[in-house]
């Protein structure tokens, strides 16, 4: 790999050669500017506003603008001497536990190499030290123009720096916070760790980027003169009215994506709160988005609910309607045999009188 910046980490009165590796990579799919009209680069020149002309990268220097406009120039040289420890040095300041430093202050991230056999010992003499009081040091040094934070730590057999922002330069979370009184239930909490411990851990190795995957077959089928690959159909997701219920849905679907038994939930249980939460599938390989899918797809929509109850009042309503036609016509079957039977005595009397 080579090297950015040489220079020595100054250990107490100890002198160590290093030089400074970029410990990471990007890649990031980069683009070209054109003008879409005729496919033409569009390129951006260099040139001297005073001469009217484009100048080559040996030609520019450096420069100063001051407050009135006039213009200092700074060379080389002049970086080269600055009235500073740091400038080729990384000077360690200080040893701290590694949970003193605040994630929101790293920045980039170096390697840095032993430069030569005399410089083994003495490097190898810091890493161990490291290593073995499980501390950190925090250290000044000076690169591309200013002077900078850095944490020295160990990562295998190599000490890694990383760039730390001043403590000036963070800014404070003012105004980001929910503005309301928010109360959180047990329950709630419950659910959250039970999500938490079904997700489980992952192994960073295996994340990938892929965004820059479907980027590169879009810019394979473009090449090829083909049609860009469709993008899939976003996963539905569920609205509910019911934070506890958004939790219960995420544990099943992370359960299923696991391979895992899962209970399914009781139909027409009432909700607890009326509190506006949104069910997203979980986004752990395909059988977690099956899986949510079969679990939105198993509860009829809003509007199916509707409908339904409609349809059985309507027929509760008619069931009603024969009940009492029928109540009704038992009613007059039974007052005309009342009558009959009435009138058939009346007749067998008048008879018998006749035959006497």
């Amino acid at each position: 790999m080579r090297s950015i910046w040489n220079g020595a980490i100054s250990f107490g009165l100890v002198s160590i050669p290093i030089k400074l590796v970029n410990a990471t990579e990007s890649h990031t799919i980069s683009f070209r500017q054109i003008h879409t009209e005729d496919g033409g680069r569009i390129r951006y020149r260099k040139v001297c506003e005073l001469e009217d002309r484009e100048v080559t990268q040996a030609e520019i220097g450096k420069a100063y603008e001051d407050a009135d406009g006039s213009i200092v120039p700074i060379t080389d040289e002049d970086l080269a001497h600055l009235p500073l420890p740091t400038a080729k040095t990384i000077d360690i300041v200080a040893f701290v536990p590694a949970d003193r430093i605040d994630p929101l202050q790293m920045e980039n991230a170096y390697y840095l190499a032993a430069s030569g056999a005399p410089a083994a010992k003495p490097y190898t003499l810091l890493r161990e030290a490291l290593k073995r009081s499980r501390k950190v040091a925090i250290a000044k040094f000076a690169l591309r123009g200013r002077e900078r934070l850095g944490m020295l730590r160990v990562v295998d057999d190599v000490i890694a720096m990383h760039g730390l922002l001043w403590p000036d330069e963070i800014r404070a979370p003012q105004g980001v916070a929910p503005d309301v009184d928010v109360t959180v239930r047990d329950k709630e909490l419950d659910l959250a760790d039970a999500l938490m411990d079904t997700l489980g851990e992952v192994d960073i190795q295996d994340l990938h980027d892929e965004y820059r995957e479907a980027l590169e077959e879009v810019i394979a089928a473009k090449a090829a003169g083909e049609a860009p690959p469709e993008a899939p159909e976003p996963a539905p997701g569920g609205k509910v009215l019911d934070l506890m219920a958004a939790l219960e849905k995420s544990v099943r679907a992370a359960k299923r994506s696991r391979g895992e038994e899962v209970e399914e939930e009781a139909a027409g249980e009432p909700a607890e709160e009326a509190e506006e939460a949104e069910v997203r599938h979980l986004p752990r390989g395909k059988r977690a988005g099956a899986a949510a899918k079969r679990t939105t797809a198993g509860k009829p929509a809003p509007a199916a609910k509707k409908t339904a109850a409609k349809k059985a009042a309507a027929a509760a309503k008619k069931s009603t309607s024969k009940a009492a036609q029928s109540s009704r016509s038992a009613k007059k079957t039974a007052s005309t045999a009342k009558s009959t039977a009435k009138k058939t005595p009346a007749k067998k009397t008048a008879s018998r009188k006749r035959t006497a």
